[in-house]
C-alpha cells in the first residue's frame, strides 16, 4: 500500500472521530471554562489524548497541506481551552 492511500484512510477516520467525538467534547469544554469552571481529571485526560494524537499525526499533516487548516484550527481551539483553564485554576488558587 502506498503512503498516499494509507494517509487518506487514516485522515478520513481521524476526521470522522473529530466530527463525532472530539469537537463536540471540545466545544463543551470551551463552554465550561468560559463559565469560569475548572477542568476535572477526565477533561484533562481528554486534552492530553488530543495533544498526543496531534503529535502522532503531525508528519501526515506535513505531507498533506490540504489538512493543515483543520489541524491548525483544532489545535487553536484546544489551546484556547487550556489557556482559559489555566486562568481559571490561577483564579481559584488566589480566591481560596
Amino acid at each position: 500500500m502506498t503512503e498516499v492511500p494509507k494517509d487518506t484512510g487514516i485522515a478520513m477516520a481521524l476526521l470522522e472521530r473529530m466530527r463525532t467525538q472530539r469537537l463536540p467534547r471540545a466545544f463543551a469544554l470551551k463552554e465550561k471554562v468560559d463559565r469560569g469552571e475548572r477542568l476535572d481529571d477526565g477533561d484533562l485526560a481528554f486534552l492530553h489524548e488530543v495533544f498526543e494524537t496531534a503529535e502522532q499525526i503531525k508528519p501526515m499533516v506535513d505531507r498533506h497541506p490540504e489538512y493543515q487548516n483543520i489541524y491548525t484550527s483544532a489545535l487553536e481551539l484546544y489551546k484556547e481551552i487550556t489557556d482559559k483553564a489555566l486562568e481559571n485554576e490561577k483564579g481559584a488558587d488566589t480566591a481560596g
